[in-house]
């Protein structure tokens, strides 16, 4: 079985990838189309929860994955809250968003911290947990503008998938050594 190192970086460029796809995609029929808008609002959270999957089975050694499965459940539940928010219109789906951005990107930004201390590659991981924080403020404050939709959070996932990519190459260019954890 490959390291966790390499199977987190592979993670991470999956999600770039992913995240990429997700910003051309809103980019081209987001304007066209608002039920293409609502299944990609609906569809990020939802990756975001597989992909989480995906880093807990990475990380099955690991003793502590609360972290990790309170990410899921938020991503679960933000799933089904957006699906059922955009019955009452965008604004409130933008703001379930935001509330999940705020979240997820805490706990991200915790356990980018705490891996820091065995593995390389994760300050892009704590800037971008801290610029989810941020993000998801902003969509809640401003997700009653009229110059506001669904469009608005390209910006969101491009700076994702830069940071993702940006994590995946510091991991596979300089890994730590798994020696002291208290370091």
């Amino acid at each position: 079985m490959e390291n966790s190192s390499s199977a987190l970086r592979r993670l991470y460029f999956t999600r770039a990838a992913f995240s990429v796809c997700w910003v051309i995609l809103v980019a081209v029929l987001v304007k066209g189309s608002a039920t293409a808008g609502m299944v990609l609002l609906i569809i990020y959270p939802l990756w975001d929860l597989l992909a989480t999957i995906w880093d807990i089975r990475i990380n099955a050694a690991n003793s502590s994955k609360t972290p990790q499965y309170v990410n899921a459940d938020i991503s679960l539940v933000t799933t089904v809250a957006v699906g059922l928010a955009l019955q009452a219109g965008v604004p409130e789906a933008l703001m379930v968003f935001g509330a999940w951005a705020i979240l997820t990107g805490a706990i991200q930004l915790v356990m980018s911290i705490i891996r820091r201390k065995t593995l390389n590659g994760q300050w892009p991981m704590i800037i971008s947990g801290g610029q989810s924080v941020l993000g998801g403020t902003s969509f809640i404050l401003l997700a009653h503008d009229p110059s506001k939709g669904i469009g608005s959070l390209a910006g969101y996932a491009a700076f994702g998938a830069f940071y993702f990519l940006l994590a995946g190459i510091r991991i596979g260019r300089s890994p730590k050594p798994l020696t002291d954890a208290a370091e």
